[in-house]
Order: C-alpha cells, then structure tokens, then sequence
C-alpha cells in the first residue's frame, strides 16, 4: 500500500518538474563568420545557409549579427564600386571606388539592449568578395562618435591595406626590371634571331610576300624564351589592374590564391597564359582539320605567334606607366585596360590579314574557322580579364 502512495506522488510531481526545463536555442556568435553567410531562397521566402562549393555566387548575400548601440563593431573588407552594406534594409555604406574599407556595423543603432540584426551585403555588378570580411580588433581608447552628415557614409581605407599596396607595387616594380634584364641578356645572345622574329615592318606592313619567320619552326629555344618573358611581361600588367580576384569569379572559384600572395598570383598569371599560347596551337590543328583547311594551319599559328611577341614589347612600357601614374591619375587603369584590348584586336586583326592573302575571307569555310579559333577566344579574354568590373 505505501508502495503505490509512493508512485502516486511522483506520478502528480513529475509533469511540473518536466515543464520547468526550457532548453534555450544558442544565441548567435558575437561578430562575423565566414562561413555564417546566408541567400535568399526566392521559392520558399526564406535565408539558407551558402555553401561556397555547392551555390553559385550571388549578387547579395546575408548574415545575422549581434550589436549593441555604443559597442562598435568595425569590419574591414575589400570592396568593388557600387557595393552597399545594410542593417535591417537601411543603407549604412556603398563604396564609390575599388579599394579596402572599415565600418563600424552599429553605428547607426540606438537602445542599450543587445539585439540581432540582419546584415545585407550587395554588389549589383559582380559579386562580393566575402573572403575579405574580417572584424577589426577594438583600439584601447575610446570610439568618438562621427558628426552626422546628409550624404552617404565613407569609410576609409585602412592602413594595411595601403601597407599592402605599397609591398604590392614593390614587388611588381622588381619584376618589371627583372624582365628588362632578361630581355637585354635574350638580345645579348640573340641578336641576328631577335631581330628576325621581333621585325616591326613585317608585322604591320602590308607585303603579301612570305616573311622568314612564318617558314620556320615555331617552337624554337628563342621562341619559347621570347613567350616567357611575354606571359611574365603580361602577367605582372593584370596582377596590376586586379589587385583581388573579387573581379575574377570563375578564378576565384576554381583557385584558391590567397588576396596578398603577390608572388602567386603573378606566377598563376604567368602559367594560364603560356598555357593559352602552347594550347591555342592544339585548337588550330583541330579546327583546321574540321574546316577543311590543314594548309594553313602552320601559317595562321606562327602569325599568331610573331604577332603577339612583337606586342609584348609594349607590355613593359604599360606596366611602367601605370605603376607611375596609378597613384596620381585614377584614369590609368582604363588605359592599361584599354592597351590590353588593342593588343588583342590587334593579333586577331593580323591573323585575319594573314589567312585573307592567301584565301579569301569571303570563304565561308574560312570565316567560320576564323571565328572559332580568333573571334570567339577574343570575347572570352575580354570577358575575363578587361571587361569584369565598372572602371
């Protein structure tokens, strides 16, 4: 009998015990995660978790941060023009330029209390780069609170960054000398050969009779030194113009090359485009094959070759103007970009010359293998390397 008073009174007493215990869900982590970032899934109405290696890079991305009016939270991040950052859906930066910015995410709060909110990072011509988020450690002494102004807040770039760039074109004003060495050692040891391969009136003139160099083997030790001083030549120009790869999304995705690492980005530059150069002959035999039109294959390649050898002349001087002027006149990056696209219109205007002196263009078999081979790589490295931000 006692016994089953005893189950009788834990039986009553174990409901109100059960309802005292609410597990409490973990709030979020104060500050930024990298791998926090949230999209908007348009079908459902909802924010999901970005995964780098399953979605597609996004226009906007969100993240759900803890902040307290008076307690900054200053986050230092590289940014493209037209970014915008913004707290609840109210507009709190957008940049005006290329560069590395700090903001202090709850600057515009008010209230004592320590809430969530829903930040909103927005690049409408290209993607940001979230990589590059980081918080900014708080300084020792007291944050003053900016005047409030009408216009759009400005952040301004951050010390390390400048520190960087600093390094940055150090580093590139090396390799440009280191390449002005190397061609003088190539002319020391070559003369007579780089004066047939590197002959200006040649390429630019308008005589249909077969020059020397389109008779012999492309793939000669000068010729092969010759492209590597041009994709090193090349590759310091476009480490130049794209400091980041926030510009470059398909080669941000497929590598990873940290942001500072100049040293890399100007050797996986350097390797793309000898691979571009040694690969471009393997697509002109093919193509040559399809279309019908083997005989001048061996022709168009060794154009092709000569014509971008002699432009990479150029290259260097580009590279020594923009890192001149880059500092004193911003319109030198849509210049080098602009030299970047001559140079390449320029190669396939001169294969197109070449192949017209010896077949018409009005041969539709020929015209079609033009564009595969010329026209349509062309508008894929315009893509990629001039056309892929807002100047």
């Amino acid at each position: 009998m006692r016994l089953i008073c005893l189950l009788a009174c834990l039986a009553t007493a174990w409901p109100a015990s059960a309802a005292e215990y609410h597990p409490l869900s973990p709030a979020p982590a104060p500050g930024l995660a990298p791998d926090n970032w949230l999209l908007h899934d348009a079908a459902r109405n909802r924010l999901i978790l970005y995964l780098p290696g399953y979605h597609a890079p996004a226009h906007v991305y969100y993240q759900w941060v803890r902040l307290r009016a008076g307690q900054p939270l200053r986050v230092s991040f590289a940014a493209q023009p037209g970014l915008s950052v913004f707290i609840d859906n109210k507009l709190l930066f957008r940049a005006g330029k290329a560069n590395s910015y700090i903001i202090d995410l709850a600057k515009e709060l008010s209230g004592p209390a320590v809430k969530t909110h829903l930040l909103a990072v927005w690049q409408p011509e290209g993607y940001p780069a979230l990589g590059s988020f980081t918080v900014v450690a708080p300084t020792a002494g007291p944050v003053g609170k900016a005047p409030a102004r009408a216009e759009l807040p400005v952040a301004q770039p951050t010390p390390a960054r400048r520190q960087l760039g600093a390094l940055q074109s150090q580093s590139l004003l090396l390799g440009l000398l280191l390449v002005g060495l190397l061609y003088g050692t190539v002319r020391s040891a070559y003369p007579a050969g780089l004066t047939n391969v590197l002959q200006v009136s040649d390429v630019f003139g308008a005589t249909s009779n077969p020059q020397t160099f389109l008779v012999r083997p492309a793939f000669t030790l000068l010729n092969l030194v010759l492209v590597v001083l041009f994709s090193l030549s090349l590759a310091l120009l476009l480490t130049a113009l794209h400091t980041d790869f926030s510009s470059l999304p398909l080669v941000k995705q497929l590598l990873k090359v940290p942001e500072s690492a100049t040293l890399s980005k100007i050797g996986l530059y350097t390797g793309l485009i000898i691979g571009f150069i040694i690969s471009k002959l393997l697509l002109v035999e093919g193509l040559s094959y399809v279309f019908d039109l083997r005989p001048l294959a061996t022709v168009h390649y060794r154009e092709f070759l000569r014509t971008t050898l002699v432009m990479g002349l150029l290259v260097p001087i580009a590279l020594f103007l923009f890192l001149s002027l880059n500092a004193y006149w911003p319109p030198i990056v849509g210049v080098a970009n602009g030299f970047v696209l001559i140079m390449l219109t320029v190669t396939v205007l001169r294969v197109a010359q070449t192949l017209h002196q010896r077949a018409s263009l009005l041969n539709l078999h020929l015209f079609a293998y033009l564009c595969a081979t010329e026209i349509l790589p062309l508008a894929v490295l315009l893509k990629l390397i001039v056309f892929t931000s807002p100047l």
